[in-house]
């Protein structure tokens, strides 16, 4: 009996471990120095992706059912490397009672092509942001024809707070050249700079942006809209009394 205790025992603890060990191991794969092919390997065909209410992509199903959670910050590579029909390896752990599986990765088998989670992309400081320069190819505008930003040449976006764009449209004109200081963020969709400093070369940039202001100036049209139907909004005030 006492034999039979300490094998139930060891076998407990065997399997502690190798659970603690798998967790430890996905938790570190999705640090960008761990590395994800360390995980178990699923493989499958893809028949479809699962939506957020927003439309981003937060996973797959497979054909045999079984579904594949990713993050929903991964949508644009998820899209540009796996599509439905496609062959795909995938590492994480699977759950135990039901066909789920939490990826830390996804590798298109026919191309190669690997979509790791590393992890929310890292939004710089404002004491890290870098410069970009190019010859602006087009203004941007917002739905009500506000200049809120431009487009380079090489594809680049620099968005601009709208006031701070409407001030600047003048620098802003197609065929000039500019650089910008700024939040970098690079994605497969294209690159993009949230602005803070721009002008006409790195050592020009003497316009310091200042942040988003409210829309509309305060001494603007009045923008609360009609008055409601009868029988809603507050109350009439009761009348005088005689």
């Amino acid at each position: 009996m006492k034999m039979t205790r300490m094998r139930a025992l060891f076998c407990v603890l065997l399997a502690t471990t190798a659970i603690g060990g798998g967790a430890t191991a996905y938790s570190q794969a999705r640090d960008p120095m761990w590395d994800s092919s360390q995980l178990p390997e699923s493989r499958g065909i893809v028949k479809q992706y699962t939506l957020t209410p927003r439309g981003d992509v937060d996973g797959i199903i497979l054909t045999d059912g079984t579904e594949v959670k990713l993050p929903p910050h991964l949508t644009a590579q998820i899209v540009f490397t796996i599509r439905p029909g496609d062959n795909v390896s995938i590492r994480g752990l699977r759950a135990r009672a039901m066909p789920l599986l939490d990826a830390a990765s996804i590798t298109n088998i026919a191309t190669g092509k690997s979509v790791v989670d590393n992890g929310p992309p890292d939004r710089r400081a404002g004491n890290d942001d870098q410069v970009v320069s190019g010859r602006i190819a087009a203004q941007l505008h917002g739905k009500r024809g506000e200049v809120n930003g431009v487009l380079l040449d090489d594809g680049t976006t620099l968005r601009l707070p709208p006031p701070e764009a409407e001030r600047l449209q003048d620098q802003l004109r197609q065929g000039q050249t500019v650089s910008a200081r700024g939040d970098i963020l690079d994605t497969p969709l294209g690159k993009v700079v949230d602005v803070r400093a721009i002008g006409a070369s790195p050592d020009r940039m003497s316009e310091e942006l200042r942040g988003p202001r409210p829309p509309g100036p305060p001494d603007g049209p009045d923008r609360r809209g009609p008055p409601p139907p009868p029988g809603f909004g507050p109350p009439p005030p009761p009348p005088p009394r005689g």
